[in-house]
């Protein structure tokens, strides 16, 4: 649309305001209306019966829908989307958060001064309008209108019909737009919002406790992440957005509380793609005298629960390739690695060994982390992760990258870790909770090595989690869920930026 043109819609739509102003009919004066039913309310649920119509003097057979609300008088609102007729008859569709339904405007019924000011709405426009359930000639459930109220006015035009939002920028930027132009799109969230809260049923169901910890932190603990920083005046102090809540719910694990969950925002100030946003939503789950198979088994149970809510079913498409969410295969990150490359680290014991298996594949090894555990987990990145397709629970891995992870009794260089693939995606990590407060204080020790040489991902020392494993916590297994993901998957979403209402942008004038 030429810049001209939309100025001078613009300044229509803005006449018309002020000529319902001095008319004494501000829109934007109406504080409540009175709505009795939704488009579903009226919609949902029909029967059906065949008709004979008269089309231009031939006659039709069609089947008509038949609303359970035929014949009473109801009283709807929302916002327009169509518009066509006006002559003596003018068709309406309008939206709301189930759907659509038609409005049918009679000059008869309406009276003439009101149906003139009914010819003036404009597209966009939010109207409350009360009338008859019927049926039309053409078969669409429909109302007969016998008033309409102005509830707000459009001063903006939606974008143009049959071309809608598109631009994916425009459409993180105005999400408000998106949601009115694409009922896709509020279906998505609709589907988000019932994930979350299965999520919290299923836990709250199984003994878990949700509960809340701090967002500003001291240091930034719990993860391998760069943090954001920020400083609180009074204090005269940095502080950090909390990268995970990992260190927090284990105190409470600590104190007695033995079943805990909080999910909530995390920030991390890395890298934005498909997959990562720098704030984003996450589940971390412990339980006291469990281990990370029970964190499997829970994981498991969950991803099928939110399936079944959401999807209806257990088998799933993403992106065009079918995901079967009935079975979960299990395997080491060793053996998937000996699977994939043929190289077989069970039989490489020493670290110059794994470099030069690592050589032998032309992998660059960083000498910080030259290590066989590192290296282990370098093929895994580099060979592994992309084939895991089907649900894969990836398990046992090097201590040397699970800082926070009880090692395996019968083998100490890994730990008891998973972290469960779906589309070479990582969609949770987990473990059996490291207890031990003079390893963690050794593992600890080994990050700020990193950190010092330059990671600065690498964790920080927290004293005071020291302290509190000093006093003892029970054999807990934890988990970690990132809930955007598992949101991208159940509703078939490629980007992390179409399942966040808001997601960062960077600012137009930047």
């Amino acid at each position: 649309m030429e810049e001209k043109e939309l100025s001078q819609l613009l300044q229509i739509r803005r006449d018309k305001l002020t000529e319902l102003q001095d008319e004494g009919r501000d829109p934007f004066l109406i504080t409540k209306f009175n709505r009795t039913h939704t488009s579903a309310d009226i919609i949902d649920d029909y029967t059906t019966e065949e008709r004979e119509i008269t089309v231009r003097g031939e006659l039709k057979q069609v089947t008509a829908k038949i609303s359970p609300l035929d014949g009473q008088n109801v009283c709807v609102a929302g916002r327009i989307m169509s518009k066509r007729g006006m002559g003596k008859v003018g068709f309406v569709h309008i939206s709301d958060i189930d759907g659509q339904i038609q409005l049918f405007v009679k000059r008869d019924i309406l009276g003439e001064e009101e149906y003139n000011r009914f010819k003036k709405l404009d597209i966009g426009d939010i109207i409350g309008a009360t009338g008859e359930v019927f049926t039309t000639q053409t078969g669409e459930i429909s109302i007969r209108v016998d008033k309409i109220t102005l509830l707000s006015k459009s001063l903006l035009p939606l974008p143009e019909k049959f071309h809608g939002l598109s631009d994916p920028d425009l459409r993180y930027r105005q999400r408000y737009v998106d949601l009115i132009m694409n009922g896709d799109v509020k279906d998505t969230f609709i589907k988000r919002s019932k994930i979350v809260t299965a999520i919290r049923r299923y836990l709250d169901n199984s003994g878990f406790l949700e509960v809340e910890t701090p967002i500003l932190n001291t240091i930034a603990g719990g993860a391998a992440a760069r943090p954001f920083i920020t400083h609180h005046n009074t204090l005269d102090m940095d502080m950090y957005l909390r990268i995970a809540t990992e260190l927090h719910l284990k105190r409470l694990i600590v104190g007695g509380m033995e079943k805990v969950y909080e999910m909530g925002r995390q920030f991390r100030n890395e890298g934005m793609d498909v997959r990562h946003n720098p704030e984003f939503t996450s589940i971390e789950i412990y339980e006291a005298y469990a281990d990370y198979n029970d964190m499997m088994d829970l994981f498991e149970n969950l991803v099928r629960e939110c399936a079944r809510e959401v999807c209806g079913t257990e088998q799933i498409e993403y992106q065009g390739t079918p995901i079967d969410l009935t079975h979960f295969e299990r395997i080491t990150m060793i053996d998937s690695v000996k699977r994939v490359t043929g190289v077989d680290f069970n039989e490489i014991k020493t670290d110059e060994e794994a470099q030069a298996a690592a050589k032998a594949k032309g992998l660059e090894i960083d000498k910080a982390k030259s290590s066989r555990g590192d290296i282990i987990a370098q093929f895994f990145d580099e060979f592994v992760e992309e084939t895991l397709i089907q649900p894969t629970f990836i398990t046992d891995y090097p201590v040397e990258i699970s800082p926070l992870a009880k090692r395996k009794p019968n083998q100490p260089e890994l730990t008891e870790r998973f972290e469960l693939f779906i589309y070479a995606r990582e969609m949770g990590n987990a473990f059996s909770e490291l207890n031990d407060p003079i390893d963690q204080r050794g593992r600890f020790m080994h990050q700020m090595e990193l950190r010092a040489a330059g990671d600065d991902e690498a964790n920080m020392i927290d004293e005071d989690f020291i302290t509190a494993l000093e006093y003892g916590m029970p054999p807990t297994g934890g988990l970690g869920i990132g809930v955007d993901r598992l949101v991208m998957l159940l509703t078939d979403s490629y980007s992390i930026r179409d399942v966040l209402l808001f997601p960062t942008m960077k600012p137009l004038e930047k």
